[in-house]
């Protein structure tokens, strides 16, 4: 569902990802441009996959983005801009084999911010920009 918050801005929110717990939309669009929160391993039902491995966990957080990008009309392969935090920088290797698996030829822009904690105590948080195609005439 795409809800208007402006003439020129609106709010993205899909079921298939747990709604915010706070004052942020799941997602934003602008024009062609679509800006994803940054998310969690939390499933759609809202349990966690904090206690499960760094594999899964990247996975899911993957796939809550696509999920909110597919909402807005776009994919994986339409991402522009990447910006992942982990915990950890043993996970990078880890993280690089799921993301080439699952944004596939796909290779946008990308930074890997590592940090010391996320919230609930994930290893991964993951958003991005990306944009609607253009419809062809």
């Amino acid at each position: 569902m795409v809800i208007a918050m402006s003439d020129a801005i609106e709010r993205i929110a899909t079921s298939a990802v747990p709604t915010p717990a706070g004052h942020y939309a799941q997602g934003t669009a602008w024009r062609d441009l679509v800006f994803a929160s940054g998310q969690l391993g939390q499933r759609q039902d809202g349990s966690h996959t904090v206690d499960r491995p760094f594999e899964e966990q990247a996975r899911q957080a993957i796939a809550n983005l696509q999920a909110i990008l597919a909402e807005a009309g776009c994919g994986l392969a339409d991402v522009l801009k990447v910006t992942a935090y982990l915990v950890g920088v043993e996970n990078w290797p880890a993280f690089n084999r799921i993301y080439a698996d699952m944004f596939g030829a796909s290779r946008p822009a990308r930074s890997v911010v590592p940090v010391p904690g996320l919230h609930h105590g994930y290893l991964i948080e993951i958003e991005a920009i990306g944009r609607r195609p253009v419809p062809t005439p």
